[in-house]
């Protein structure tokens, strides 16, 4: 089974949701430390020709606490900011209109911790692009976590059965891939092209939230997603020394 591990983030961008398309299951990791002022509460949308303007949800936290204990400010008005930001926005965008009250049913509720956003707007918009739904888990749902860093995410894949562990290229520096060779977990990275769309307000900007792809291409959004991931898959060099002396040792076999 193929697993993603990934920390939830607001209104990801395109590749998020490659590589939720591209596995088995995915897990929300939700009980590693918030940072401050990163993707957890903010991203990217276009404002003007070759422009792009952040989206920041305001928060209340403390240092140290985990994703899913950070509770947003909503004395702020951030969702209406935000609303009337991406009306003014992708108004006139071709798609906007058939994704409106879907979108806009997010903003009209209160939201208590900034986790659950994350969580329900990455799987809202996974059904407006009509993705693969594999099937999704918290991490904070997992009992009996007890290592740190890769330890910890391999305590995570062994819990959900995972044999192919699909992982951000972002993650090579810090991760150990000797253990997942000891475990018997594949290790993938997943090295996301990203598309060219037709984009209103100029010439194109790339890595922005979703939404912007969503209300651009309506129904081809999960086209274009497909389109980054369709050699995105890269086995770690590692396991293909393996499969190659392995392929080698039956042909001598043989």
């Amino acid at each position: 089974m193929r697993v993603a591990v990934l920390q939830p983030t607001y209104l990801p961008w395109s590749g998020y949701f490659g590589m939720i398309d591209a596995v088995d299951k995915f897990i929300f990791y939700d009980d590693v430390q918030f940072s401050s002022q990163s993707w957890h509460q903010r991203n990217r949308i276009k404002s003007g020709p070759g422009q792009w303007i952040w989206l920041s949800v305001h928060v209340l936290h403390q240092f140290g606490q985990p994703i899913n204990e950070v509770r947003i400010n909503e004395t702020s008005k951030w969702r209406m900011k935000h609303w009337k930001t991406i009306q003014q926005s992708y108004g006139k965008a071709p798609f906007f209109e058939n994704y409106r009250k879907e979108m806009e049913d997010i903003y009209e509720r209160e939201w208590e911790i900034l986790g659950d956003l994350n969580m329900t707007v990455i799987r809202r918009l996974c059904d407006l692009m009509d993705l693969r739904r594999p099937t999704f888990m918290r991490s904070s749902e997992l009992e009996g976590l007890t290592g740190a860093k890769t330890e910890r995410l391999l305590e995570v894949l062994e819990m959900v059965g995972a044999d192919e562990y699909v992982g951000n290229p972002g993650s090579r520096n810090y991760l150990d891939v000797g253990l997942f060779k000891e475990k018997g977990i594949k290790l993938y990275w997943f090295e996301y092209q990203h598309p060219v769309y037709p984009q209103i307000q100029g010439e194109f900007v790339p890595y922005l939230s979703a939404i912007d792809l969503l209300f651009n291409t309506g129904g081809n959004a999960r086209d274009y997603i497909r389109e980054g991931i369709r050699n995105a898959l890269k086995l770690d060099e590692s396991f293909r020394d393996r499969e190659a002396e392995a392929s080698a040792a039956h042909a001598a076999g043989m």
